[in-house]
């Protein structure tokens, strides 16, 4: 059974930082893909970065790109979401996303196959 816990979030004041983790269990996972989607009340789920397993390469939404920075640890099956300069408008549940890897750019939550259950990120200003 695959599951992902996410950890970390928490309250910080506009241009602090924080850093979430997710702990996977019940996958192989060097071979899938991680990401972080998160949702602020009243709004869909929306894409904020993913990485793959081939080579670690990275992907980000606009607004985060050059703030938030993605990485994995494969040996500890932990996949982490650096965020820096946090704004209010930040503040939303980050859920952790796992799905096989593969030629294509997962942007849409229907494309990703497990969920954590999230960690709120609130943003004061």
């Amino acid at each position: 059974q695959v599951r992902l816990v996410d950890s970390g979030g928490g309250l910080v004041q506009a241009g602090g930082s924080l850093r979430l983790s997710c702990d996977a269990s019940g996958l192989t996972f060097s071979t899938y893909r991680m990401g972080w989607f998160r949702q602020a009340p009243g709004k869909e789920r929306e894409f904020v970065a993913f990485i793959r397993r081939s080579d670690d390469s990275t992907y980000y939404e606009a607004s985060v790109k050059g703030r938030f920075t993605i990485s994995r640890d494969n040996a500890n099956d932990t996949v982490f979401l650096q965020m820096n300069r946090l704004k209010p408008e930040d503040t939303a549940a980050y859920y952790c996303a796992a799905r096989p890897d593969g030629p294509i750019i997962p942007l849409d939550r229907e494309l990703w196959n497990y969920w954590g259950q999230g960690t709120q990120v609130t943003v004061s200003s």
